[in-house]
């Protein structure tokens, strides 16, 4: 059992993965990221320092070791693999995954978990890490999980690799499905009357596709942009009632709010950069299931003769 969880988080953003494993009860030592709008939000939210650096440098590398980490998390970017645009492995992005792994294999913490958006699971990329991380001996879970079932009011699929060095393949799997919710989480279970709204639009992809939706089921995926109603919307046969006073966009701070970022977390900037940041985000309740579930696998009693001097 690991007697402190000493964390690093890779490619932070604005810090919902940060939050989340420091709400239960990880040590966050420093966070990186190179997108200065967000590292800007980080450093207004959290005590312990973030930095701007170029991960593949090697010189960073050294020193992260040097913080001497038990714990690595991070979501390498994602835009690469991610089917709201074009997916392209091949782009500049996506060598970030390697970057990623390169990290985890210079330092070997015992536990590392990586979040991606489920597209990655069709990719090259992801068998060719996951064999450099069998080769030197971590055991892998892979799951994805919908944040509606963990404790998000939100509709929000997302891909989880976690690593724990010297260990069996599917080691966590048992306690990231334990406590999954047996149903959806919606809008209203979150906020209750507090919105002041029943209805939201979120501007579709196309208008073959539904723009208005109800708080009573989970909001639809938090994206990285945010646009008011267009005049010239024309409906779509399942939304739920037509648009008028009674249907809105959410707020900027309402995304922020069904990313489970609590509501004294400190946002500012510009438009555009904040709704790139709360979209890109991992939801706070998300990284925080995530987090239980491997602590307390780490706190098994089968466990409590490894690493004791961690």
């Amino acid at each position: 059992m690991l007697r402190r969880y000493k964390t690093i988080d890779l490619f932070s953003g604005c810090g919902g993965m940060s939050l989340g494993f420091q709400n239960a009860g990880f040590e966050i030592l420093a966070a990186y990221d190179n997108w200065k709008p967000a590292v800007d939000v980080y450093e207004l939210n959290f005590e312990h320092p973030i930095y701007s650096e170029d991960l593949a440098d090697e010189k960073v590398q050294k020193r992260i070791k040097a913080f001497k980490p038990n714990v690595i998390i991070g979501g390498p970017p994602c835009q690469d693999f991610s089917s709201a645009g074009h997916r392209d492995e091949n782009l500049g992005r996506a060598v970030l995954t390697y970057t990623y792994r390169d990290i985890i294999l210079r330092i070997k913490p015992k536990y590392f978990v990586m979040e991606n958006v489920p597209e990655i699971t069709k990719s090259a990329i992801l068998k060719e890490i996951k064999d450099s991380f069998k080769e030197v001996g971590y055991g892998l879970t892979e799951h994805v999980l919908d944040a509606s079932y963990c404790g998000v009011p939100q509709s929000r699929k997302r891909f989880f690799l976690v690593g724990s060095l010297n260990d069996e393949d599917d080691f966590l799997q048992e306690e990231l499905d334990r406590n999954l919710a047996d149903a959806p989480m919606s809008m209203r279970d979150y906020f209750g009357d507090s919105l002041g709204i029943d209805y939201y639009f979120r501007v579709p992809r196309s208008y073959s596709r539904r723009g208005v939706f109800s708080i009573d089921e989970p909001c639809q995926t938090i994206r990285g942009v945010d646009r008011p109603i267009p005049p010239g919307y024309p409906g779509h046969p399942s939304d739920p009632v037509e648009i008028g006073s009674q249907v809105r966009a959410l707020t900027i701070e309402e995304r922020s709010y069904v990313q489970t970022f609590p509501r004294d977390f400190v946002f500012q900037g510009n438009k555009t950069d904040l709704n790139q940041m709360i979209g890109n985000a991992v939801p706070v309740k998300l990284a925080e299931y995530v987090a239980t579930a491997l602590r307390t696998y780490d706190r098994k009693p089968k466990r409590r003769k490894e690493n004791a001097n961690d």
